[in-house]
């Protein structure tokens, strides 16, 4: 379940959006504590204990409650789970009311409270939609409906963007459905090699982040149905750093079997596909790194193309070349040759 909450000033216009629904015969109410009338008198009475707090100007909690396509609540039920949500929320004393939309194919609710309650008190909204994925969360279990939302601090949330994407397609986002196959993997996994392997059989392919020199890992994106995710942006769960607390993972054993999963997922592996622990050459080292040294360039945090908004990454042009700061490595000894230059005519050199 998805629920998407805004916080505004005006009751009129979120009303007469509800309303209009009504009029058009594909929106109705089914649960309420203040008369039903029109637009205008609702407002007024929604106003009426607003004005117990004149200096509040975000007084307005509109949500709305959206299941996925497979799950069915009757009237009842959805009005119970909407008192329940309520409740959880902080809104027991407080004036609302309740519309069912039947104009998408997903079914959902409309939820429209005064944030000011009947005893002038105010209900807070600090962290307004972390409390509201957590209460899902939760009535999810109650309910029997699936388990779409997250209360968990290392597992990062929807977007609004992939919210939304959900609520038009109905397909669970990618990165929910990336989140549950990793964390399966995570927990099955005794070591690097099964880890990969268990990511594989379920169509993901791993990318690490590796230093050509020593074949330090300092982080790992996951390529599913095309789209690149970093591990930090699923959450602190998936970064690499919390990944090799959980396996058991070697630097200089598990070398060959990272590389070869890179290898893979470029498309460049000339290795065979059963065997995850044929050793492949390292790629060559970057021209002006010394020997011995680590070429920063793989050291980056950056990932293997460009970021989203949302986290999500793109490939880039050119993705057999992991050395996306080459140009600007180059372009930093150029200006200290400059430097240097300048330094020996002002000496007279």
């Amino acid at each position: 379940m998805i629920g998407k909450v805004t916080i505004g000033k005006d009751f009129y216009g979120v009303l007469a959006y509800n309303e209009k629904k009504v009029e058009e015969g594909v929106g109705y109410v089914i649960d309420s504590n203040i008369g039903q009338s029109t637009t205008v008198n609702m407002t007024q009475e929604f106003n009426l204990v607003r004005q117990l707090r004149p200096g509040l100007g975000n007084a307005v909690f509109h949500v709305s409650l959206n299941l996925p396509y497979s799950d069915r609540l009757n009237d009842k039920e959805f009005a119970s789970l909407g008192c329940d949500y309520l409740m959880k929320m902080g809104f027991d004393n407080n004036q609302f009311i309740m519309y069912r939309h039947t104009d998408t194919k997903h079914e959902h609710i409309h939820i429209v409270a005064n944030r000011v309650r009947y005893s002038g008190r105010i209900t807070n909204d600090s962290n307004i939609k972390r409390r509201s994925r957590e209460v899902l969360n939760n009535l999810e279990k109650k309910y029997g409906l699936t388990q779409i939302s997250t209360n968990v601090s290392s597992i990062k949330s929807l977007d609004q963007r992939e919210i939304e994407k959900t609520l038009r397609t109905g397909d669970l986002p990618i990165k929910l459905v990336l989140q549950k196959k990793i964390g399966s993997a995570i927990s099955r996994a005794a070591d690097t090699t099964e880890f990969i392997k268990l990511l594989q059989e379920q169509n993901i392919s791993p990318r690490f982040n590796t230093s050509t020199t020593t074949g330090r890992v300092s982080g790992i994106s996951f390529n599913y149905q095309g789209i690149v995710y970093r591990g930090s942006t699923l959450g602190k769960k998936y970064s690499w750093n919390s990944i090799v607390k959980q396996i058991d993972y070697g630097q200089d054993r598990d070398r060959s079997i990272i590389l070869s999963a890179n290898g893979k997922e470029r498309g460049t592996d000339r290795v065979g596909e059963g065997n995850l622990r044929t050793a492949i050459k390292p790629e060559p080292r970057s021209e002006g790194v010394a020997k011995g040294t680590e070429d920063p360039a793989q050291q980056s945090k950056g990932h293997v193309g460009k970021i989203e908004g949302n986290g999500m990454t793109w490939p880039l042009a050119n993705e057999t070349d992991w050395t996306p700061f080459k140009l600007e490595l180059n372009g930093h000894g150029a200006r200290k040759k400059s430097k240097r230059k300048k330094k020996r005519k002002g000496l007279g050199l």
